[in-house]
């Protein structure tokens, strides 16, 4: 029987532990905090807006908000004790980001996505949530939208925009010393019940760090509360990285700074290792929480592979998560790490995980020219295989063995 994830519950009415899909924070349904309308109550009295210190603290952003106030969070609307106005804009208790609507009915599953600074976290991510908006939507008769306003206007303008029109590859992942607030969004598919056909709403908040904020302890205690409350990992690591690997590689090929402890796939991997044994109940214990552990930028060692590898065929294009072409690609991977980082990774992973699956991804398809753009555009290669079988695992899109 599949483990329960840390958000595993569907009726928050029981009283069980929600999670803030932007800073993380646990609360009841009840804690649930409301916004005013900021427009005129009852009798004319207007709140004014105010800098509200929680958004800046945890998002980041200095913002003329409408006040917070405390009711009962369990209720769709609430009366704003200051002017009398009525509103239904529910806040995180912690953080007080406006909450998606049917927050708490909804299915939550917030994704970790980790990697060294080399590894194309950034570039991944905005390649991935592209895909689900197009090709794996379409695949799964899925929809996949922004949650927020926020969310919808800062992925098309600093993520989709100069990746897919203007072909320029996306900067590095900033350090902890600067907050990044998650990209949430809503994957919708059909479910067929007793009353006939309904959509199946599913938010999944995504979180990008880098590897090096998990080196200080400054760092790591800002980036434990994402790790502790996630409901899967998304590991990514750089095969250039890996000294059996680099010297496989065609002459040419950009090849990241070598000698950096930090961006060391297995020193890296110890690290979220390390973080994820601090969760509730994880001690004396493999780790439960799902681990993608994905191998980046693989067409760059297209040519060291077998004719015959899994990793030389295109994504499976059916309905559901092909289960067992996942499992050849795992075996596949398994035996690179070997070849190429000696087996440490892999005897690390067996070791402390539970329920681990190997990945080779490539988010662009090819290099990027010494000028970071991206010519002829993206031709992402497995990109989406990892989110699927996660997806799978949670039970959002079926998962079956392939024909």
């Amino acid at each position: 029987m599949r483990a329960p994830t840390a958000l595993h519950a569907l009726n928050p009415l029981d009283g069980r532990r929600l999670v803030c899909p932007y800073c993380y924070s646990g609360f009841t349904e009840r804690l649930i905090r409301f916004r005013c309308t900021g427009r005129p109550g009852p009798g004319g009295r207007v709140c004014a807006p105010v800098e509200d210190t929680a958004v800046r603290t945890h998002l980041g952003r200095r913002e003329l908000l409408p006040p917070v106030f405390g009711a009962d969070g369990r209720r769709a609307l609430a009366v704003c004790p200051e002017c009398s106005s009525t509103t239904g804009k529910q806040v995180c208790a912690t953080c007080h980001a406006q909450l998606p609507v049917n927050f708490g009915r909804t299915r939550s599953r917030l994704i970790a996505l980790v990697g060294a600074r080399d590894a194309g976290k950034t570039v991944f991510m905005t390649v991935l949530i592209h895909e689900l908006m197009n090709r794996v939507g379409a695949r799964f008769g899925a929809s996949v939208g922004g949650s927020d306003d926020h969310t919808r206007h800062r992925f098309r303008a600093d993520y989709e925009t100069p990746l897919y029109e203007e072909e320029r590859l996306l900067g590095a992942t900033r350090r902890t010393g600067t907050t990044r607030e998650p990209l949430v969004f809503r994957f919708t598919a059909p479910r067929r019940g007793l009353t006939g056909r309904r959509p199946r709403h599913t938010l999944l908040s995504f979180f990008d760090t880098a590897g090096e904020d998990l080196t200080s302890e400054e760092s790591v205690e800002a980036n434990l509360r994402y790790l502790n409350n996630a409901d899967g990992v998304i590991l990514l690591l750089d095969p250039l990285q890996m000294e059996g690997a680099r010297r496989l590689a065609p002459a040419g090929t950009r090849m990241p700074a070598p000698g950096r402890n930090a961006g060391r796939p297995l020193d890296m991997l110890g690290r979220v290792t390390d973080l994820l044994l601090k969760r509730s109940g994880a001690a004396g214990r493999l780790i439960r929480v799902p681990m993608a552990v994905c191998l980046t930028k693989i067409d760059a060692l297209h040519g060291q592979l077998d004719a015959g590898s899994p990793l030389h065929r295109p994504q499976p294009g059916e309905p559901f998560f092909d289960d067992s072409d996942s499992q050849d690609v795992h075996a596949q991977v398994q035996q690179l790490l070997h070849r190429w980082d000696g087996g440490g990774i892999d005897g690390h992973v067996r070791n402390h995980y539970r329920n681990a699956r190997y990945f080779g991804v490539s988010a662009l398809g090819c290099a990027p020219d010494d000028g970071n753009r991206v010519r002829g555009g993206v031709r992402p290669y497995r990109v989406a295989d990892p989110f699927l079988w996660m997806l799978g695992e949670f039970g959002v899109v079926p998962s079956r063995e392939g024909p």
